[in-house]
This record gives structure tokens, C-alpha cells and sequence, in this order.
């Protein structure tokens, strides 16, 4: 069977135990080893070292942050009590983000977990959500959901890609969820102009692509839309997809967003998203 290194970071909100309810899914077909991170928001100038000691500089009160660790170390070990000790956990202290995402990176892990709250208008444009944030910046994969899925059966798996130069991608993580669910992929490229389309070149291309990334239990789609979010919305009200998995080169911000960062914070759907070669 296989085996996943999951990292869930927590805030001890309700979305973090979402993504514990949907590794839980995960769990009934994969070997999961799930570790908890808790990162406390501080300042560069406060560290702490591997005892546990607290140092800083400037005019942060180390005491404060002494009673936030204690506090961060009790929700921590009621996770444990709650989940089980088969349960790790961890506590960093830094920026959030950057956090996260060096420590999924440093402990090799092969997925991170997510609930998020989405954000819309202009919360959207001017700071995103941190589960947007790691999406765009992780090398590690990104599995990211807003309400609970612990009813989630995984019988098709939407692969959303521009398919115009097919490749080989780094598709370990959804070849490990192929293996164990053995779901139908549908793979789906969304198009603009639907009268000027080659869609026997983009189908051919389709399959090259699955050639090239041992991929064979699949169906094409060819869609045209408005843009990449609006289509994948239109083909799950027709489709009805359980997971949709879609690559991102890392761009993001005011003045350019994603179609995989919108669909993290606007799609009521279980989202995987990796880094492009």
C-alpha cells in the first residue's frame, strides 16, 4: 500500500479539521503519517531554539511569547488526546507561510493539507488566503478544501491542464491517488473561440500527455468558456468531478492571479495543486 508524509497546518480552527477529516478519506486506501504544525506568528527577532527557549530583541516582552507557547503546547497535546498518538506534532515559531512551507520542504513531506475560508472582492485582491499563498510558493503539493468531505467518494479525478505542449510533469502525489482509489481521470483543457479550435490537435495532444506520464485509465474533455475558473465550474455542474488536480508556475499577486489560486478560494471542491516543471 502506499504511504503518504501529510503535514496538516493548524491553527486550531474548524477548516483544519476538515483537512484532518479528508486525510482520514485518504486513510481508508493509503498509508498516511500525519503531522500537525502549529506556527506562531512572530517578528524575525524572536526565535526559539530546540529546548524550547525563548530569545528576542527589540521591544517584544519574552514573556508574552513564553505564555503563547504554553498555549499553542496545550491545543497541540489536545490534538494528540483527540486524534490519537499515532498523531505527530509540531510548533514553529516565524512567518506563517514561509514557515510552512520550509518546513514541508525540510521534512520531506509528500502532501500538505488545508481548510480554507476562501477570500472574495477585495480581501481576494489585496492579501489572498495563506492556504493561496502556500499553493502558489510550495513545492510540496497542496491538497486544500472549505467545508467537510468526510462523505467524499473518489470515483473521478479532474486533471485541469493546458495540454498544447504535452511533457512529462511531476505528477507523484496524483499517481499515488490513482493507484489506491483507481478513479476515472478526466483530463480537461478549457478553450476560448470554440469555431477556431483544433480540438482533434488538442485531443491528440491529450494523449501524448498521458503517454508520456503512464497514464491510462482517462477520458478527454475539450470545453470552451470565459476563463479556466468558469470552465471547470460549468464541467463539474455537468461532470460532477469528486478532486480536481491542477499545476501552477508559482505567479501570483495584485496584478496576476492564478486560475488555480481563484478556484482555491472560490471552488466548494477538494483542489490539488503542484508546481510545473
Amino acid at each position: 500500500m502506499e504511504t503518504l508524509k501529510i503535514l496538516i497546518p493548524t491553527d486550531f480552527s474548524v477548516q483544519a479539521e476538515y483537512a484532518y477529516v479528508m486525510v482520514q478519506k485518504l486513510a481508508e486506501k493509503i498509508n498516511v503519517d500525519v503531522h500537525f504544525l502549529h506556527v506562531l506568528s512572530v517578528p524575525d527577532t524572536v526565535t526559539m531554539d530546540a529546548r524550547g527557549i525563548i530569545s528576542t530583541c527589540g521591544e517584544i516582552d519574552v514573556q508574552y511569547i513564553d505564555h503563547q507557547v504554553s498555549i499553542a503546547n496545550r491545543n497541540l497535546v489536545s490534538l494528540k488526546n483527540h486524534y490519537g498518538e499515532s498523531i505527530q506534532t509540531h510548533l514553529k515559531l516565524g512567518k506563517v507561510t514561509d514557515t510552512i512551507i520550509q518546513f514541508a520542504g525540510d521534512e520531506h513531506f509528500d502532501l500538505i493539507v488545508m481548510g480554507t475560508k476562501g477570500a472574495w472582492g477585495i480581501k481576494e485582491k489585496v492579501s489572498g488566503t495563506e492556504t493561496q499563498m502556500i499553493a502558489r510558493k510550495s513545492p510540496v503539493p497542496l491538497l486544500s478544501l472549505m467545508c467537510d468531505r468526510s462523505d467524499l467518494a473518489i470515483h473521478h479525478l479532474l486533471l485541469v491542464h493546458n495540454f498544447s505542449l504535452p511533457k512529462a510533469e511531476n505528477l507523484t502525489l496524483m499517481h499515488k491517488i490513482l493507484n489506491a482509489f483507481n478513479p476515472k481521470l478526466h483530463m480537461l483543457q478549457i478553450v476560448s473561440g470554440e469555431a477556431s479550435v483544433n480540438k482533434e490537435g488538442i485531443e491528440a495532444n491529450m494523449k501524448q500527455f498521458a503517454a508520456l506520464n503512464s497514464i491510462v485509465n482517462f477520458e478527454c474533455h475539450i470545453i470552451s468558456d470565459t476563463d479556466v475558473e468558469n470552465g471547470v465550474i460549468h464541467f463539474n455542474q455537468m461532470h460532477n468531478m469528486d478532486m480536481i488536480c491542477i499545476g501552477t508556475h508559482g505567479k501570483g499577486g495584485i496584478l496576476h492571479q492564478s486560475a488555480m489560486e481563484k478556484m482555491v478560494n472560490h471552488l466548494f471542491k477538494p483542489i490539488i495543486s503542484f508546481q510545473l516543471k
